[in-house]
């Protein structure tokens, strides 16, 4: 947990009991001990009471925090207008007289409460469309900050996020659309079998997400009736709140290019994850099939990256100890080069000159 936020809850904690122990001490009747244990105890339930707000609203960002208090303002503008010109009718027709005071009073209170809650509602429902700007006056941050990443459908039907937000590198950065939620469970109800199945799947994901206890995923409530598209809507939210998208969809890269919002590709962040080889390091590998050159093998380690043995072709089926010679990164990952350890075969040891013969035709044919 954040030592500043311990700290804040404590420092509140502990004025909560000062002001409720200095309160109870002042009054004049009753003993002052059980006062101030009365104190104590009101102190302590209301520091319990805001640590309990603030668990409950951990998951709401800043941008929608301002949004709730310009909605609130907007209301009680809204519910004040509405009481005046209650007011206003009130005095002009003269009915003050024929209705009692407790009922009017009952009717202004009404009013107000719904100028407030329509001026409130509104507020949130166009939240995308408040802009609050000065002229020829551009505000920019001093120091760079992180981007949230905005999560994908695909992203979620993928289960290695669970093993990525376990290792708390994307901690507090990871924000979900409502929109997607509302989909997964419309394919729930609507769906065919498959999408059915996927959907389940991908709420399920989510609510391990939640249980996550320091992930602090968050939820966002914009919405963009207007699109139909859940790539248009999830790319016009990136670009709404300066975020990046984690998606494991290739064809978003593309799509996202010509929109300026960068994509962070899962299946390009595992490729770069993966371990490397040198040069004269020995491995175990099992040949699986035979490769483009005469005797060579072909063979895969356990993240799938292909493995091609030089004088392999000799040994299909078996696992061996090859020497690597070199390692070529490609469009779609990594391919090592090997040569089969001199133990392994009375042959003469494969040239080192042939190792990159066809390696394309290879990686295709994988």
């Amino acid at each position: 947990m954040n030592i500043s936020l311990v700290f804040i809850r404590i420092f509140f904690a502990i004025i909560s009991v000062f002001f409720m122990v200095t309160y109870m001490l002042a009054r004049p009747e009753g003993i002052w001990a059980i006062n101030a244990l009365i104190g104590v105890g009101i102190g302590f339930a209301f520091s319990i009471l805001l640590v309990g707000f603030d668990m409950i609203f951990r998951k709401f960002n800043l941008r929608t925090f301002n949004i709730a208090i310009i909605g609130l303002f907007i209301g009680y503008l809204m519910g004040q207008a509405l009481v005046i010109i209650l007011d206003a009718i009130i005095s002009f027709s003269n009915i003050e007289s024929l209705i009692h005071s407790h009922v009017i009073e009952i009717i202004k209170i009404a009013f107000f409460l719904f100028g407030t809650y329509l001026g409130s509602i509104m507020t949130l429902k166009a939240s995308d469309e408040l802009y609050i700007s000065i002229p020829f006056v551009k505000f920019a941050p001093t120091a760079q900050k992180k981007r949230d990443l905005l999560i994908d459908a695909s992203m979620l039907n993928d289960s290695r996020i669970l093993d990525i937000c376990s290792t708390g590198i994307i901690d507090h950065h990871l924000i979900l659309p409502r929109f997607i939620i509302k989909e997964l469970y419309a394919e729930m109800e609507t769906g065919e079998d498959k999408s059915k199945i996927k959907a389940r799947h991908c709420l399920e994901i989510i609510h391990k997400m939640e249980e996550l206890p320091h992930l602090g995923i968050r939820f966002n409530d914009t919405d963009f009736p207007e699109v139909k598209d859940t790539t248009s809507k999830l790319i016009r939210l990136a670009r709404l709140i300066d975020a990046n998208i984690l998606t494991s969809d290739i064809s978003r890269v593309q799509i996202a290019s010509i929109e300026g919002v960068q994509i962070i590709n899962l299946h390009s962040l595992s490729n770069a994850l993966k371990p490397l080889m040198e040069t004269g390091e020995f491995i175990k590998i099992k040949v699986q099939r035979y490769g483009k050159e005469p005797r060579q093998g072909v063979g895969y380690l356990d993240d799938g990256t292909m493995v091609v043995i030089n004088g392999g072709g000799d040994f299909i089926g078996e696992i061996i100890d090859a020497q690597v010679l070199s390692v070529k990164h490609t469009s779609s990952g990594r391919m090592i080069f090997c040569n089969v350890f001199e133990d392994e075969t009375k042959n003469d040891h494969p040239h080192p000159h042939n190792q990159n013969h066809h390696y394309e035709d290879d990686e295709r044919d994988s």
